[in-house]
């Protein structure tokens, strides 16, 4: 025996498709808050970015104190004469005759 076809109800059928199609959007949206870029599995990512740029941070604020007291040495209205001394000897290659120069390896 064939079972008799049920009538659909197109109001029935409406309500049921906005039923899922709502129960899909959300299910969408959780699966993008949990798996997106800005996600709740991203946030690992997130920390361990984090750790790496504070400590380069750290090293680049160490180095850019160091130019800046070098700077400040250099001021030509009051140039450290210590400082002076050693730029040009290194970059100019200026010696005084009673002087004795003794490189080192770890000189940059």
């Amino acid at each position: 025996m064939a079972r008799p076809r049920r009538k659909t109800n197109p109001d029935e059928f409406r309500a049921k498709l906005v039923t899922i199609s709502a129960l899909v959007a959300l299910l969408l949206i959780a699966a993008y808050a949990l798996l997106g870029p800005t996600g709740i599995l991203a946030w690992a990512d997130y920390k361990s970015a984090i750790n790496e740029r504070s400590k380069e941070l750290a090293t680049l604020e160490k180095e850019r104190d160091a130019l800046r007291n070098r700077q400040r040495l250099l001021d030509r209205d009051n140039v450290d004469p210590d400082l002076a001394g050693e730029l040009m000897r290194k970059e100019l290659n200026v010696v005084a005759p009673d002087e004795i120069v003794i490189p080192l390896n770890n000189e940059k």
